[in-house]
């Protein structure tokens, strides 16, 4: 009896149900039949193809699919089995690179590579064999008269049950309960030999796709199903995969709509659809496009480049110019990447674009911008001027040039024109080049360019350093022109003052006085007293004494005081050849003391010039203007010089030991020809010119203790040595035919 029991308890638990005189009895809950159910789905697992991958991934992410972005930075220590399942996908493929694991494959593939690395793969359980009931139980039992045992259970009940469903939700688009319906299905009814149908991966994920992947809630579970199609090898239809990788991206941050999808999602999608079947083709230039600005616009530079090389040059896609502009503008604003917006050019003429062409267009002239920054932060001058140069050559920009419209971009494009405009005149100014410093400025104001007063300054001193006095006045009233308009600073005095003195020694006379006549009227001044001591100039070429006399009487008339070049150059008049007047020289050396502006070595040199007639009046002036040098020179070797040599300096130099020796063999002629004694000569007019000529730099120390020093601020000093530095430089550079007399 006892053994008639036990086989009619296996029999029970080996069959999903019973009849028994017309009753059909329920499957008896013993152990052996939860051990059979176990048993069942262990073998499931242990046939899956990514076991502990698959169990990290279902048992982790939420059915709405609220994905994790870019969240999960990949872990630098010994990494738990809780800080691995909550990598995404571009944290799992970075540490798998810090490992040295492929990094290629779905989620599931390099969470499971990761588990095992560390040694966090959960094992697969032991299957418990069920005891089975012997052949001679079961005759003993089979023989058993007035039973009669019938299975009329369906065995694949709970796995059609719960497919129906499944397709059910799925086709009133209830895809929260459709996703975990399917799981259910793909967990615990499915077998290798009973896998779930692609017929129901497509209708959940045509549910998930619906509406944009739901506004990307269902980025997630749809990136689940084409990963797990993948990796069935099911076939993912083209559209489908396109549509859930476009609409799973955004424009928040790490490409995701409102903390849903982003570019973590797209790219586990976008590697589940190229390890499919027909793979390669599946997706088409509008998702890798996106992909590629999603990536570029969250600042991954390297990697939509990546994208981008991959499009043209593995796949034969022509991406849209947008796609080149978004990427090389990504590449533009990073700090160390510039360069990289060289290769989205070349990229993009690879593509077939041609840069001549492409600032037609909003996109092309977005990408041409992002040249001409990058090109300013690399000091690529070239490029950049290269780059605006094929703008303004695309047709159907009108009214405005491609150049024009490039540069008004942005703030940051017209900043990159200015800059890499103002560097080129400067370089062009520096090697001397005119012409091409000329060009590049003209090209400023017609590019919406503002040239500032330096680069202004830049061009109209490179032209007068080359004597170009036409195309320097023509810049200077166009510089005026526009101040006029509004569209640039006043040119200041001194540049008036440089284009006259340009002019001036051109032999350029009308364009002096209209020169002049536009500061007038620009400025509402007669100029500063450079001007004046251009003006005396022009009369001290002359030998106009008078005129002269007239110029520094106007400017003590506009509150200006004359200082040592103006009366230096004064002197000039009365040093011209053929027209020397030693008496009007010695007058005005008195007249520049009594003004309290102290002679120099220029000075005294033009003065002494100016004594070199034949005459003996003019000897004894050249004596006494001989002494007072003397007497000036010993000062300053006594007390110091203060302030600059050219301006303060009154020890003579070689050239005024030329006229030393001039004035002595005048004196000498004089006593020849009886007009002075011999050796009253020698005793009194010589000595002076003899001192001069022997001059030596050193003073006796008797005569050191009777010399007195003047008291003079230094601040002063500094400040007016800075103001003739440049009127000295200006004068002498331009002149140095006459800088014997230091006209101007």
């Amino acid at each position: 009896m006892m053994r008639l029991t036990t086989a009619w308890t296996l029999v029970l638990a080996a069959s999903s149900g019973c009849v028994a005189h017309g009753f059909q009895l329920p499957a008896s809950p013993t152990p052996y039949a939860y051990a059979a159910s176990s048993s069942t789905r262990s073998h499931a697992a242990a046939t899956a193809s990514e076991p502990a991958a698959a169990e990290a991934e279902t048992s982790s992410a939420a059915p709405d699919g609220a994905t994790n972005g870019g969240s999960g930075a990949a872990p630098s220590h010994a990494a738990t089995y809780a800080e691995i399942n909550k990598l995404a996908f571009r944290a799992l493929q970075r540490e798998c690179k810090s490992l040295g694991l492929p990094a290629t494959g779905t989620t599931a593939k390099l969470r499971g590579r990761l588990l095992e690395h560390h040694g966090l793969a959960r094992a697969v359980e032991e299957v418990t064999e069920v005891p089975k009931a012997t052949a001679a139980e079961i005759e003993e039992l089979c023989a058993t008269e007035g039973i009669a045992f019938c299975d009329e259970s369906d065995p694949d009940f709970d796995f059609k049950s719960l497919l129906s469903e499944v397709l059910q939700k799925s086709s009133v688009g209830h895809w929260k309960s459709a996703v975990r319906k399917l799981k259910s299905l793909s967990k615990r009814h499915s077998t290798p030999d009973r896998p779930v149908p692609r017929e129901a991966y497509l209708a959940v994920l045509e549910a998930c796709a619906a509406d944009r992947l739901h506004g990307a809630r269902a980025s997630e579970p749809a990136r689940r199903i084409l990963e797990d199609m993948s990796t069935r090898g099911y076939e993912i239809p083209a559209g489908l995969a396109n549509d859930c990788v476009q609409s799973c991206l955004g424009d928040g941050p790490g490409g995701a709509h409102d903390g849903h999808g982003g570019i973590d999602a797209a790219l586990a999608m976008v590697a589940a659809a190229e390890s499919s079947p027909d793979g390669a083709t599946i997706l088409n230039d509008a998702s890798y496009g996106r992909l590629c600005a999603s990536l570029a616009a969250d600042g991954a530079v390297e990697e939509s480049e990546l994208v981008l090389r991959s499009m043209v040059a593995e796949r034969g896609f022509t991406p849209p110019l947008g796609v080149f502009a978004d990427v090389a503008r990504a590449a533009a604003k990073s700090d160390d990447r510039a360069e990289d917006t060289l290769q989205v050019l070349a990229l993009a003429k690879a593509a077939g674009y041609e840069l001549d062409a492409i600032a037609a267009v909003e996109a092309g002239r977005d990408l041409l911008a992002s040249g001409v920054v990058a090109a300013e932060k690399m000091d690529n001058l070239a490029l950049g001027l290269r780059l605006l140069t094929a703008a303004a050559k695309a047709e159907g920009c009108a009214p405005d040039g491609g150049d024009v419209l490039v540069a008004e971009h942005s703030s940051a494009a017209q900043r990159a024109c200015t800059l890499i405009h103002r560097r080129a005149i400067g370089k062009a100014s520096a090697d001397g080049n005119w012409k091409l410093a000329v060009k590049l400025l003209e090209l400023m104001p017609k590019r919406g360019l503002r040239p500032a007063t330096s680069v202004w300054r830049n061009v109209l001193s490179t032209c007068c350093k080359n004597d170009k006095s036409r195309k320097a006045t023509a810049i200077l009233l166009d510089w005026v022109t526009l101040a006029n308009e509004g569209k640039a600073d006043k040119p200041p005095v001194s540049v008036f003052n440089t284009v006259v003195n340009t002019c001036e020694v051109c032999g350029e006379e009308e364009l002096t006085v209209k020169v002049l006549d536009v500061m007038r009227e620009t400025l509402d001044t007669e100029g500063n007293i450079i001007t004046f001591n251009i003006a005396l100039k022009r009369l001290a070429k002359t030998g106009n004494i008078m005129g002269c006399e007239g110029i520094l009487i106007g400017m003590l008339n506009e509150g200006l005081e004359p200082n040592v070049v103006s009366y230096t150059t004064t002197l000039g008049a009365c040093a011209k050849e053929g027209m020397k007047n030693a008496p009007a020289a010695s007058m005005w050396l008195q007249r520049m003391r009594a003004r309290r502006v102290m002679p120099n070595y220029h000075t005294y040199n033009t003065a002494l010039a100016a004594c070199l007639d034949g005459k003996l009046e003019s000897t004894f002036m050249g004596s006494k203007i001989a002494a007072e040098m003397v007497e000036d020179a010993e000062k300053e070797i006594a007390c110091g010089l203060k302030g600059s040599v050219n301006f303060k300096s009154t020890l003579p130099d070689a050239y005024t030991k030329v006229l030393g020796r001039k004035l002595m063999k005048q004196l000498r002629e004089n006593w020849r020809s009886g007009d002075i004694d011999m050796a009253l000569a020698k005793s009194t007019t010589r000595v002076p010119l003899l001192k001069l000529v022997d001059f030596d730099k050193t003073v006796e120390a008797a005569r050191l203790q009777d010399i007195s020093c003047d008291v003079e601020e230094e601040e002063e000093v500094k400040d007016e040595n800075a103001e003739q530095e440049y009127e000295f430089t200006l004068l002498k550079e331009l002149h140095k035919d006459d800088h014997r007399t230091a006209m101007v």
